[in-house]
């Protein structure tokens, strides 16, 4: 089945997805069919997966789940449903389920592109770094052009204390894509874990540019300027923040970004 496919992006505070492209469903055949069992249960299969496609759409992945369960059990041969489910299982936090579904697909297609980049994102937030790194290695192999990959193994790095490599990533991010702000966010993390907080600030200024409400973006540039001794700025980012929290029903991260306010007041 051909289809656009999602990809994951880090922020570094929290998870969130980035849709590089919308997922596609696949259209029924156009000529009928005769009454063979083969040929009913291919379209019992691709039913199934369009569902599951919807339902991926809609957000509701423990449906899309079950959805894509169901065509395998009638096609188990389909790269595409496996890696479908992996991302359902990866959206539910079920990193686990996640790359097994990963690794069936690449099985069955082994120059799976976006296969290798979201199982080397799950394998970060597993802190299984080797294998994180190799992935997105592959990725890259594979589509030199996949900036993604090039964040989550700077990601990596950086998690293995390597922040050299992990910027030089980044850095071949945003040169692949300039509009990205993950690449910038990313980037930003990384200068301020080398304390070269200047630098930090810029970074998240790029990406508030190009993402007006990424809420992180905002908090850690607060965070930024305290370490620069910018207190007003660092509250207004804060202040920012917090009611992005807000609006976006991040609880905690929103408790978080108003502790830091009341402390900087004191």
């Amino acid at each position: 089945m051909n289809q656009t496919y999602r990809l994951l992006a880090l922020t570094g505070l929290t998870v969130l997805l980035t849709v590089s492209h919308p997922v596609k469903a696949e259209s029924p055949p156009t000529q009928s069919l005769t009454a063979i069992p083969v040929e009913k249960q291919q379209i019992s299969a691709i039913e199934l997966y369009n569902r599951g496609v919807d339902k991926l759409e809609a957000g509701d992945y423990t449906g899309a789940i079950s959805d894509f369960g169901d065509a395998l059990k009638l096609n188990a041969n389909d790269p595409d449903s496996y890696y479908n489910r992996g991302y359902a299982y990866h959206s539910l936090g079920n990193y686990n389920a996640a790359v097994y579904d990963y690794t069936q697909a690449i099985k069955l297609n082994p120059n799976f592109e976006e296969a290798y980049s979201n199982r080397g994102y799950a394998y970060l937030v597993e802190k299984n770094y080797d294998n994180a790194i190799a992935d997105c290695t592959k990725a890259i192999e594979l589509n030199a052009k996949n900036d993604t990959a090039y964040i989550t193994r700077g990601k990596t790095y950086d998690q293995m204390n390597n922040h050299q490599a992990a910027l030089a990533d980044y850095k071949k991010a945003i040169e692949i894509n300039p509009k990205n702000p993950m690449a910038y966010y990313n980037q930003g993390l990384s200068h301020n874990l080398i304390e070269d907080h200047q630098a930090a600030l810029s970074d998240y200024t790029e990406a508030i540019k190009l993402q007006p409400t990424l809420a992180e973006a905002f908090y850690n540039r607060g965070i930024t300027n305290f370490h620069l001794k910018q207190n007003k700025d660092a509250i207004a980012d804060l202040q920012k923040a917090a009611e992005l929290f807000q609006q976006q029903g991040s609880t905690d991260s929103y408790q978080s970004a108003m502790n830091a306010i009341r402390t900087l007041q004191q």
